[in-house]
């Protein structure tokens, strides 16, 4: 009972205050088109709404307030000198929210301008999106950037993102997901390896090579994957060396320590160059990609629309795919030491 007759007073006055704000705040809004434009009809015109609204609106507002506002007649209205009082206390808040609703509307429609906040995983962050983002501030100085590199997957509204850069395969059904460009995971070497140890043509071969492994950011072990058969399959091969840092994997793979699985954007310009050499194309699977993810596609700020569109066409129009052609989907290359190392001098 007690509880009862605590709660029902802290109803009644929740109840109360809201219903005084929303009387207040019309009110309050009339009385300032009214004040400025020095009739009840212009005010009703500039606001959208019927003279006899406005009317209602001011005369609640002075019941609140229990003084007069206006001198009515049937030719003027003037304020009363609680009127100019009132007036000359609400102007500098009515700009405030003028100034306020300007700004909104500016970030939308307007130049893009402010602060943009950018998630990505490590290694695409790093060799992909900031490198680029020099570029993107050529042609937008008045954007600043927050890059944050995360192989975690951020939360969208706890860490304040803008943009989040996704690899692999999108489960998250909240988020839109533009898809970038294709994400081939190739199994890959150094010359030096496959001069030693040669390379594998199956994936039942790895059990016979020195893999170098990857301890993801939430201290799993990232499993190899495969398409064999059209299906997906998993493997964590043994090791001599794990790592929690890709780039620490790929310069075991470079020195010629191991072999390991890469992203494609990781490996492309050494593919290109011929430090590594790309084996098991045949089964690298084709369903993960790299996406450019947001959380609506209406009311976008224009800094968020101009980022998007810019990125899209950079990063597409970088060559990162040159992986893919190593992916036939029925004949599998030759892998064997002999042959990689031939098509790696020509």
């Amino acid at each position: 009972m007690t509880f009862d007759s605590q709660e029902r007073p802290r109803a009644a006055n929740n109840d109360a205050l809201a219903s005084t704000f929303s009387a207040s705040y019309a009110g309050v809004v009339a009385f300032i088109a009214v004040a400025t434009e020095g009739s009840f009809a212009r005010a009703a015109d500039r606001l959208g709404i019927g003279r006899s609204a406005v009317s209602r609106s001011v005369q609640k507002l002075e019941s609140q307030l229990g003084v007069r506002l206006f001198l009515r007649t049937t030719r003027s209205t003037s304020l009363t000198r609680e009127g100019e009082l009132f007036y000359r206390n609400c102007h500098p808040g009515v700009e405030r929210i003028v100034q306020a609703l300007e700004d909104m509307r500016d970030l939308r429609e307007g130049p893009p301008r402010g602060q943009l906040r950018i998630s990505a995983t490590v290694g695409f962050g790093r060799h992909v999106v900031a490198p680029l983002l020099n570029g993107f501030r050529a042609h937008y100085p008045d954007i600043a950037i927050d890059l944050l590199l995360d192989d975690r997957t951020l939360d969208f509204s706890a860490d304040r993102v803008d943009v989040a850069f996704r690899t692999g395969r999108l489960e998250d059904s909240q988020v839109i997901a533009k898809l970038l460009i294709p994400m081939p995971m190739l199994v890959c070497a150094s010359p030096a390896y496959v001069r030693a140890h040669g390379l594998p043509r199956r994936v039942e071969d790895l059990a016979g090579h020195t893999c170098i492994n990857f301890r993801t950011a939430s201290g799993r072990i990232f499993e190899w994957e495969f398409k064999v058969d059209g299906r997906i399959q998993k493997l964590l091969p043994p090791s001599n060396y794990t790592f929690n840092d890709a780039e620490l994997v790929l310069r075991a793979v470079l020195d010629g320590h191991g072999i390991a699985q890469f992203g494609g954007c990781q490996i492309s310009e050494h593919l290109r160059n011929g430090r590594l050499i790309a084996c098991l194309a045949q089964y690298a699977p084709d369903d993960r990609a790299h996406y450019l993810c947001y959380l609506s596609r209406h009311q976008l700020p224009t800094r968020i629309r101009v980022f998007i569109d810019y990125m899209t066409t950079a990063v597409r129009a970088l060559d990162l795919q040159c992986a893919t052609g190593l992916t036939p989907t029925s004949v599998a290359p030759p892998c064997d030491a002999t042959e990689a190392l031939a098509a790696d001098a020509a």
